[in-house]
């Protein structure tokens, strides 16, 4: 119904053969979740989600304890792991908020360079399938950006006619969410079309790997799971399998579907050739929300005695609940399996490890903030990439610094589910994950050296500047 020119994809499992054109460039799958905790994985100490697949990628290759997303929203968060380039500095140093459907901009094509465009000469094949959030007009779509194909929605699945946005007692009505294949409109999701949403997008991502392997070229698969966003729906057919509500149901479908793709990719013999990276966008939800309930009812009904390791969530980064993210990547042959590790790394750097896997060139005519994490995949001894991560707000503003284990929030105004804060508070995360014991008056020179730092970091960040080194 939703396939354009396409063969079922268990046709294309069972059809294809091992005849098809050799290639050695890796073939990259990043499948990035939506409003997942840190925590929320069973292998990350999930208490009751059930989350085998997922798990078992992880034995087989590596997790990452001290992964952050660029930004603890959606939409600076992607543009970062897509251009390399924290937030502040997109668009030519505009910067990029949370998009909404009534807004007029996105990720500008003419002033970024995304990753697609630099893996295309190098003969990839490059496709979005679920959540794009970059920009909802044509110029853009996923494909102004240089990926080949696209089959989305343009914007988060809670932001349909279901909706009423506003502020005090300006309400602004929504139109239903736009199944979106390239850059037509195929089909206006009501709430019910977004359950089987996740469904369609596993189906288009499975055929995709199908049509890759037929062709021979590399690929890079950009997959933006949403059904972990509000609403918490699923396909019919999975609801109340989780022992954790609505949302475990979630999360166990993503991981549902996460064990498909997995399985495809070995039926299709690609399993050794491809790295999978599996990450989040931010941390989870931890404010109710009025208008969501009304709309969605019980699948958008935060349960309040959900704990997490890490403190507070989405919308802020002066906590290590916004940003800091559970992460997973799997390379036969290359990441070592059952290995952990515990460095700084950020979505940013995705970035810019692909690009040198694929054998280009990063771009030198700009500000680059991602690294080449190579070395920490390959689980080389003695490599720390990052000195240090600058937890910001999209248009530069520092919330917190992380040096080491240890981490300064710094004082600032109510943001989203958090109060303001009138003086920094000091934590040593090796002995405090979650952020509860202020040692700023135990330490003061510690206070002073990262506050430094902070300064010279905001700054960089408002001139567009390489950030410092230490």
């Amino acid at each position: 119904m939703y396939l354009k020119n396409s063969i079922p994809a268990t046709l294309c499992l069972l059809g294809l053969t091992s005849g098809m054109k050799a290639q050695q460039k890796p073939n990259i799958i990043h499948i990035i979740a939506d409003d997942v905790s840190w925590d929320d994985l069973q292998c990350f100490g999930a208490p009751k989600i059930k989350t085998p697949n997922l798990d078992r990628l992880a034995r087989e290759g590596m997790k990452f304890t001290s992964f952050y997303a660029p930004h603890a929203t959606s939409t600076p968060s992607r543009a970062a792991i897509l251009t390399g380039r924290y937030a502040p500095r997109v668009n030519n140093g505009t910067g990029l908020e949370v998009l909404f459907p009534h807004s007029k901009t996105g990720l500008d094509p003419n002033l970024e360079i995304c990753l697609p465009r630099i893996l295309k000469p190098q003969g990839y094949t490059s496709a979005v399938i679920g959540k794009w959030h970059l920009g909802h007009l044509p110029k853009y779509l996923p494909q102004a950006h240089g990926f080949d194909s696209f089959f989305g929605i343009p914007y988060p699945n809670d932001m349909g006619a279901e909706r009423r946005f506003g502020l005090i007692n300006v309400f602004q009505i929504m139109p239903p969410v736009p199944l979106i294949r390239d850059t037509t409109t195929i089909r206006h999701c009501n709430k019910y079309d977004l359950a089987e949403l996740p469904h369609w997008f596993l189906r288009e991502a499975i055929d995709f790997l199908a049509y890759r392997k037929q062709d021979g070229k590399p690929f890079y698969l950009h997959w933006g799971n949403i059904e972990t966003h509000t609403p918490w729906f699923v396909p019919l057919g999975f609801e109340g399998r989780s022992a954790d509500g609505v949302y475990g149901d979630a999360m166990e479908y993503f991981d549902y579907s996460v064990g498909l793709l997995l399985q495809a990719l070995k039926e299709l013999g690609m399993e050794k050739n491809t790295l999978v990276v599996v990450t989040s966008d931010n941390g989870n939800i931890t404010k109710s929300n009025l208008d969501l309930e009304m709309a969605y009812g019980k699948y958008a009904t935060l349960d309040t005695t959900r704990k997490h390791a890490l403190r507070h969530g989405k919308g802020q980064t002066r906590y290590e609940g916004g940003p800091r993210v559970s992460c997973i990547m799997r390379w036969p042959g290359v990441i070592p399996a059952q290995t952990v590790c515990n460095e700084i790394a950020t979505g940013a750097d995705l970035f810019t490890t692909f690009v040198n896997l694929a054998g280009a060139e990063i771009p030198t005519d700009r500000v680059i903030d991602g690294k080449n994490i190579l070395p920490l995949m390959k689980g080389e001894k003695g490599e720390e990439i990052h000195e240090y991560f600058p937890g910001y707000q999209p248009f530069g503003q520092l919330m917190s610094i992380r040096k080491g284990n240890w981490k300064l929030a710094l004082p600032g105004e109510k943001t989203w589910s958090i109060p303001a804060l009138t003086a920094p508070q000091l934590f040593d995360l090796s002995a405090d994950l979650g952020e509860k014991n202020n040692v700023a008056a135990k330490y003061p020179d510690k206070v002073k050296d990262l506050s430094d730092l902070a300064k010279r970091v905001g700054q960089a960040l408002k001139n567009n500047e390489v950030l410092p080194e230490i």
